[in-house]
């Protein structure tokens, strides 16, 4: 990856080939959240949202950890990690931009490490990920969306065993409770995530935002009023976007690929 920048090295971002590697970097906390990183994250998301040369953003951490949760030293001391950002362009993590977002679980996802995987749009993890809600082991209470997207992802009840208990889920474990998409060896995991974002960005772009907002609309509806919802959205994709030239361009690409994919799984499943 090319272009690393920000002016803090505890979060960095790189961009190449429509793909922003964002990557929380303090590894000797185990990529722990303190006020920097929590002031940092937003706005470094933000910025690779914004930029018409990012598609999708894959969030990860240097190793060996995804991320520890709250800075414990900061938490037992000043406390000052406890704060979250107030301005609405700050929502921490980043409830605004429509880029998609893909985890790539490195290591321990713990307690405020969980909560910010669950922003994500879906995970991939390494063989070395754990998933773990510790917050009740430290006397605290979560409060950036674990309890509303846990359960969400996994379900209420193993859910609440995970935040009743605060005992690790291994990679296998939480790929069968579909926490995770896959599972892939450790040195594998970056390539794989950035194979399914080209898969992504060979998409056309306005199309994968607007079935993303509409994933988010209709999370929360009552599934009458989500069909509803959908039905609506896409009579004004429709009047608004569809092109039959653009569909005629695209169709060779499409059938060649289904093919080539095709081909790939018979290939796979030969003995």
């Amino acid at each position: 990856m090319k272009n690393p920048s920000t002016s803090d090295e505890s979060v960095l971002l790189a961009v190449e080939g429509g793909v922003a590697l964002v990557t929380l970097n303090r590894p000797h906390r185990r990529n722990a959240l303190d006020t920097t990183v929590i002031r940092l994250l937003p706005e470094v998301v933000h910025e690779a949202a914004g930029r018409d040369d990012v598609r999708v953003i894959v969030l990860t951490g240097t190793d060996p950890a995804f991320c520890a949760g709250l800075d414990l030293h900061e938490l037992g001391t000043t406390g000052g990690n406890l704060g979250l950002p107030d301005a609405a362009a700050s929502r921490w993590p980043w409830d605004a931009p429509n880029t998609v977002v893909i985890g790539a679980i490195n290591g321990p996802a713990v307690a405020g490490g969980l909560e910010l995987a669950l922003h994500c749009d879906f995970l991939v993890a390494s063989e070395r990920a754990v998933f773990a809600d510790t917050h009740a082991r430290v006397g605290q209470v979560p409060g950036a969306g674990l309890t509303v997207n846990l359960p969400r992802w996994i379900g209420q009840a193993r859910a609440r065993e995970m935040s009743f208990t605060g005992s690790f889920v291994p990679a296998d474990m939480a790929m069968a409770w579909g926490l995770v998409n896959r599972v892939v060896p450790h040195q594998d995991l970056l390539p794989a995530c950035m194979s399914i974002a080209a898969e992504i960005t060979d998409n056309d772009e306005a199309a994968v935002a607007a079935i993303r907002r509409m994933y988010d609309q209709t999370e929360t509806l009552p599934r009458s009023q989500a069909l509803r919802w959908e039905e609506t959205a896409a009579r004004q994709w429709q009047a608004e976007h569809h092109d039959p030239a653009v569909v005629a361009t695209r169709r060779e690409r499409i059938t060649a690929r289904g093919r080539s994919m095709a081909a790939e799984l018979r290939a796979s499943q030969r003995p």
